[in-house]
């Protein structure tokens, strides 16, 4: 079928894609000229909220990692040296800004389900969903290295599906915790001195596995019900994982095909666990860099292809992603196939790496660790305001993806551009809103808010 002939009637969902850090998920991002160097300022995340929500953007989420990156060379030195994501603020703080300087943007950002408990994720996002008027979204990851265990107290981290494991049972534990106070629990009374009904809080006893929580949580049933929840595993267990709980789901595909490919599979296996598929929303991951002219847009592009990402900063990275230790190695070194045997997890990383270079093209660790850091990372939409609104239309129409998430080659001028220029073109030919539909993120994605399984329950009971 053309699916040109067969216009979707929905709308783009828009995310953009932050860090609470010195740079964007561009690593060479903090050396462009234009960029802001006021990162530990509050106002520089609210300067760049109120942007996005200019663009009526759903969503500004963050980004997270636990740990420098440091397991290059067992030290922190390159990463420190390099500007490669050595600074990562708390988000609870940031999220609070965002949303005193908004008042319908939503707000997510990356929480571990490997080092932090289900209370205080919980208690964490819902204090958020209350304080934003409804906007929240949990990120839910398992954590992916070294570094990041021996910040809490832990040699090395946990073995990949021991790791979703753990994140089953604190998924559910959170959402228990989430329904734990019914919609109508607080009764304020004043008169009488009656505050809430005991009766519609509940405790909610679990014993599991990994925990053992009481509850009732200390923040009332948020204005969303639960806040919404994205997750971006790219194994076979992540996959299922967001099937099974994810809102939105966060893709990095290396071209349109893979894309597409995995919006399919993705869409499947949601069918297949008895959910809607068109409530779960996959969004690839794309720069884009707009200029005035073509000209000037790849004029742009250079500079950010060529001139400012150390090396080092990219092989760097790539051992934090991959958990192995590349300091022995040369970035000439070609990729064979012992090596791809010998570290778990990088296999996936070499496919989608060689389906973008071509399988006949050697790979060496420059080529793959420069698609850990630099635009090499994600699809790249270049050129006017009207010829990327023909690529993101035609991503879109394809059924490739539901919308994007948008990584900014600097900061902020990367989003002032996209709004100022892209978003009036995608607002004029229907693909994104002019206006928010209502106050919550939830809304504004169009999804339902969930039922409370204590009072689904306790209605069960009386049936």
């Amino acid at each position: 079928m053309n699916h040109m002939t067969t216009r979707r009637t929905d709308q783009m969902t828009l995310v953009a894609f932050m860090q609470a850090s010195n740079v964007s998920v561009y690593a060479g991002s903090w050396r462009y000229k234009n960029s802001a160097r006021d990162y530990l300022d509050l106002k520089y995340y609210q300067r760049i909220a109120r942007v996005l929500e200019e663009g009526r953007f759903d969503l500004m989420f963050f980004d997270d990692r636990l740990a420098m990156p440091s397991i290059y060379g067992d030290s922190a030195d390159d990463a420190v040296r390099y500007g490669a994501r050595p600074i990562k603020l708390d988000l609870t703080a940031i999220l609070g800004a965002a949303a005193a300087a908004t008042e319908n943007l939503g707000l997510g950002a990356t929480y571990s389900t490997t080092y932090y408990e289900p209370f205080h994720v919980a208690r964490t996002f819902a204090t958020l969903d209350h304080l934003s008027g409804g906007r929240a979204a949990w990120n839910v990851v398992t954590s992916v290295n070294d570094a990041e265990a021996r910040n809490f107290s832990v040699d090395s981290h946990t073995e990949h599906d021991r790791r979703y494991d753990r994140a089953e049972e604190f998924i559910d534990v959170v959402s228990r915790l989430w329904d734990s106070w019914e919609e109508d629990a607080i009764v304020g009374d004043q008169e009488s001195g009656h505050f809430a009904d005991p009766e519609k809080v509940h405790e909610i006893n679990h014993k599991g596995e990994f925990f053992s929580v009481r509850g009732p949580l200390t923040v009332p049933r948020t204005p969303q019900g639960r806040p919404v929840i994205i997750q971006a595993g790219s194994s076979g267990r992540g996959r299922e994982f967001a099937a099974k709980w994810a809102d939105l789901i966060f893709t990095g595909a290396p071209s349109q095909a893979v894309a597409t490919d995995q919006y399919t599979q993705q869409k499947a296996l949601a069918t297949e666990i008895g959910r809607d598929a068109d409530k779960v929303r996959l969004l690839p991951m794309v720069y884009v860099i707009v200029g005035e002219t073509e000209e000037i847009a790849r004029s742009k592009e250079a500079i950010f292809l060529n001139e400012l990402v150390h090396p080092m900063a990219s092989l760097t990275l790539l051992s934090e992603v991959t958990n192995f230790d590349f300091a022995g190695y040369s970035l000439d070194d070609v990729v064979t196939d012992e090596l791809i045997n010998s570290i778990s997890g990088i296999r996936g990383l070499v496919q989608g790496v060689k389906k973008h270079v071509g399988a006949d093209v050697e790979l060496t660790l420059r080529v793959l660790a420069n698609h850990r850091a630099t635009l090499l990372q994600g699809p790249r939409f270049v050129g006017t305001a009207a010829q990327i609104a023909d690529q993101m239309d035609d991503w879109f129409q394809a059924r490739s993806c539901d919308g994007f998430v948008i990584a900014a080659t600097h900061f902020p001028g990367a989003f002032e551009d996209f709004v100022r220029m892209v978003v009036p073109e995608l607002q004029q030919r229907g693909l994104t809103r002019t206006e928010y539909a209502g106050p919550t993120l939830r809304e504004n994605l169009g999804l339902e808010q969930p039922a409370n399984s204590f009072a689904t329950d306790q209605e069960s009971a009386r049936v």
